[in-house]
C-alpha cells in the first residue's frame, strides 16, 4: 500500500534523502553543519544535496536559491538564540541585565557558528527588513520591546537599539577575525607573521597583536556595551538603567 504521506499533492521521490524525508529544519541543519565543517565557500546546493543524499533540486521546496539558504543560515542561527535564552530562564528585571543577557547568549552561539557570523552582516544589507526570518524580527523585537516597557522615550529607545545592535555584530566580528597566519607556530610572533609586516610602517600594530589575538571573551562584550550605555539618558523608571522595570514587565 502507498505511503499516505508520499503520495500527498506535490510530495516528491526526491524529497526522501539517506536521512528519512526532508523538511527545512533539517536542510537548515544539515547547512549550518556543513558551513561549520567547511566554512560559506564549501556550501552549495549540489554539495547540500548530496549531504542529504538526494538531487540538488529537492531543496528548491525548503530554499529557493543560495541567497534564500543563507537566509536560512542566519535563521537557524537566531533560532538557536532563542533556546539558549529560553534555556538561561526567564528574563531579568533589570533592563540593562537583560541586555547583557541577550548579548552573552548570541556570544555563545557565535562561538559555536563562527562561520555563520559574517551573514549576519551580510545579508541584513541585501534583505529588507520586512522579508527577513521571524526569528531574526523576533530579536529585534525583543530589545525594542524590552525598552519600551522600561520607560525610555521613543527616540532614545531608537539609540540604544541601534548602539546595542552595532556593538554586538562588531564585538563578533572583532573576536572571529583572522589573525593567525600559521597556526602550527607556537612563538607568537611567527604564529601571527609579524616578520611580514614592515617594523617602521607598522611599529604600533607589530607590537600590539598579539594581545590583540587574545579574545575579550564575553566579559570584555558586557563592560564595553555597559560603556556605551552609560552615555545614555535612560528610563525614569529606574533613574540609572539598572533597577526593576515597571509593573507588568
Amino acid at each position: 500500500m502507498p505511503d499516505a504521506e508520499g503520495d500527498r499533492p506535490g510530495r516528491r521521490a526526491a524529497d526522501r534523502g539517506r536521512y528519512g524525508r526532508l523538511s527545512r529544519e533539517r536542510v537548515l541543519a544539515s547547512a549550518m553543519e556543513m558551513v561549520d565543517r567547511e566554512g560559506l565557500s564549501g556550501l552549495s546546493m549540489r554539495s547540500l544535496g548530496a549531504e542529504l543524499g538526494v538531487e540538488a533540486m529537492a531543496l528548491y521546496r525548503y530554499a529557493a536559491s543560495k541567497d534564500a539558504l543563507l537566509d536560512g543560515l542566519v535563521e537557524a542561527f537566531h533560532q538557536e538564540l532563542e533556546e539558549v535564552l529560553a534555556a538561561d530562564g526567564p528574563a531579568r528585571t533589570a533592563w540593562r541585565e537583560e541586555l547583557r543577557r541577550h548579548a552573552r547568549a548570541a556570544y555563545e552561539v557565535a562561538m559555536r557558528h563562527p562561520n555563520v557570523v559574517p551573514l549576519l552582516a551580510t545579508r541584513l544589507l541585501s534583505t529588507p527588513l520586512a522579508r527577513r526570518p521571524a526569528a531574526v524580527l523576533r530579536s529585534d523585537e525583543r530589545v525594542l520591546d524590552l525598552l519600551h516597557r522600561a520607560g525610555i522615550a521613543e527616540p532614545t529607545v531608537v539609540s540604544l537599539h541601534r548602539v546595542f545592535t552595532a556593538w554586538l555584530l562588531g564585538y563578533l566580528l572583532v573576536e572571529l577575525r583572522a589573525m593567525d597566519d600559521a597556526p602550527e607556530e607556537s612563538d607568537p610572533g611567527f604564529r601571527l607573521g609579524l616578520h611580514r609586516l614592515s617594523a617602521q610602517e607598522f611599529a604600533r600594530l607589530r607590537a600590539t597583536a598579539p594581545a590583540m589575538a587574545d579574545r575579550g571573551g564575553p566579559e570584555g562584550l558586557a563592560s564595553g556595551l555597559d560603556a556605551l550605555l552609560d552615555r545614555f539618558v535612560v528610563a525614569p523608571a529606574d533613574g540609572d538603567g539598572r533597577g526593576p522595570l515597571p509593573p507588568g514587565s
